[in-house]
């Protein structure tokens, strides 16, 4: 899947993984690849700048630590975030259940 069709959606999904707990950034990219079956494989280039904008946007927070002799951020979520992240749910349930209304196949009369 390209990063372009999740446009208006990577937020949300960031949010999400780190609802899981707090991840570095290849971690959460790990954590996007499995949780989507292998389909949503994002750049660094695209996660990152995305994780850096909900840091100033004040829904998710990072740290720095030293593992292996590598410097890494975490991110976890804050309490907005976990507030944004229940309304894109919200959002989301509504979106889903108006377009499956119209695409979701209606049984046939005899």
């Amino acid at each position: 899947m390209k990063a372009d069709a999740l446009r208006g959606h990577l937020d949300a999904l960031l949010l999400a993984v780190l609802d899981d707990g707090p991840r570095h950034g290849y971690a959460i990219i790990e954590a996007l690849q499995a949780r989507s079956g292998g389909a949503l494989s994002l750049p660094t280039g695209t996660v990152y700048p995305a994780l850096r904008r909900l840091e100033r946007a004040g829904y998710v927070e990072s740290t720095w630590s030293t593992v292996g002799g590598r410097e890494r951020r975490t991110y976890q979520l804050t309490t907005a975030g976990r507030k944004t992240l229940a309304a894109e749910r919200s959002s989301w349930a509504e979106f889903t259940a108006t377009i499956g209304a119209f695409l979701t196949p209606r049984p046939v009369n005899p």
